[in-house]
């Protein structure tokens, strides 16, 4: 499966373009529009080379199927097997434009590449400021004022998904904050969703030695990732400013305050993409919620509201979105005036005792995550999930 999208640049246009994340584009067909011309689709082709960024895998699927109608017609080609996760995906793409005609799949094509090339240019004229991030992070903003190290998701396009930079990052970050003079340290999300969760084309970035090398890699990452947040020596907040997905949510356990507005959701969906529990997770959430519930949430999917959260134990507060920012930021001013070193030690009276046990706990889950990962049902409910975002 880690092959799936990591092959849909190859052939998105007749050149390649370096992967980097943009927003999705809708694609917009207007009926009265002029059909373009073959200089113009040639034309179009040569834009898709000088576009300053990636659209994204789902655009690039469009882009491939609308290029493939628009030079050979309808889909020609036998269905490749379930496990040629790459070419089946390029192939379903084709195959859903079915009998659209030649010229109306090239100005398609055309007036696809046009709202990029808009998209892009707009993109240059943001707000003086709005993306400027310090130094050395590209997907985090980190900040520190009256007390308070604040360490902000900064992917708002992708909804704060985590990928690969973004772990890194975020680890980075911790033990820069770990060191500094703040008493508190927080994290939250910039935009509507505190995070989605992992960014799945994770699964896409495939090293020569192949996906088993993929996996192994990944748990490791996973494995330390996790680390930094059961080493945390200060008090750490959680100010979930939104929907909360995936890993966001199964590290809630190991933070030591969760305040959320109450439009936030909290979902783990674990099993509907063929994984198991991670974050520590496995340990902390039947003994925050009970086993039951935990069991809800964390094998069934169940998706909880704020105050559903709250009420489980796993959230401290709620507070309505109107004033979120204002009430939950005015008391964590209050708290990072208290004396750090109290803090800190008081922090480490209430979880040393049990450092040793999570660590384990999550080596556990890493080493259960690497063989799910290389898994048939795995690969095929993420490919099933990539498939379907690609067709919305």
């Amino acid at each position: 499966m880690a092959q799936l999208v990591a092959g849909l640049a190859r052939r998105w246009c007749p050149s390649p373009l370096q992967v980097i994340n943009f927003p999705v584009v809708q694609l917009h067909m207007s009926l009265m529009a002029m059909r373009a011309s073959q200089k113009d689709f040639e034309n179009a082709m040569n834009q898709v080379k000088l576009l300053n960024k990636d659209p994204g895998n789902e655009v690039k699927l469009k882009l491939y199927a609308l290029y493939k109608q628009a030079t050979e017609g309808p889909c020609n080609t036998p269905k490749p097997g379930a496990f040629n996760l790459i070419s089946k995906a390029k192939w379903d793409a084709w195959s859903a434009l079915g009998s659209l005609p030649k010229e109306t799949a090239r100005q398609n094509y055309v007036d696809l590449v046009s709202s990029l090339s808009s998209s892009s240019k707009s993109s240059d004229q943001v707000e003086p400021g709005a993306d400027r991030k310090p130094p050395g992070y590209e997907t985090l903003v980190v900040t520190s004022e009256d007390g308070i190290t604040k360490i902000m998701l900064n992917r708002p396009t992708k909804k704060n998904a985590m990928n690969r930079q973004m772990y890194h990052e975020i680890m980075l970050a911790l033990e820069a904050a770990s060191k500094d003079d703040s008493p508190i340290t927080v994290i939250t999300g910039n935009g509507d969703y505190y995070s989605s969760g992992n960014d799945l084309t994770n699964f896409t970035d495939i090293p020569s030695g192949g996906v088993e090398e993929k996996a192994k890699n990944s748990a490791i990452l996973l494995r330390n990732f996790v680390g930094c947040f059961i080493d945390f020596p200060k008090p750490l907040v959680a100010v979930v400013n939104g929907p909360a997905v995936g890993i966001s949510v199964t590290t809630l356990g190991l933070f030591d305050a969760v305040y959320s507005t109450d439009r936030a959701t909290f979902h783990t969906p674990f099993s509907q993409l063929g994984q198991s529990p991670e974050g520590c997770s496995s340990y902390t959430f039947p003994r925050i919620m009970s086993p039951s519930k935990a069991t809800e949430m964390l094998i069934f999917g169940k998706k909880l509201t704020a105050r559903e959260a709250c009420a489980q134990g796993l959230v401290t507060e709620v507070f309505p979105d109107s004033t979120f920012q204002k009430e939950v930021w005015t008391r964590l001013k209050t708290y990072a005036k208290l004396p750090p070193n109290a803090l800190r030690i008081s922090k480490e009276v209430i979880r040393n005792k049990e450092k040793e046990k999570l660590h384990a706990i999550n080596a556990e889950e890493c080493s259960v995550l690497q063989e799910r990962w290389l898994s048939d049902e795995c690969m095929n409910a993420v490919m099933d999930f990539l498939s379907r975002k690609a067709k919305l």
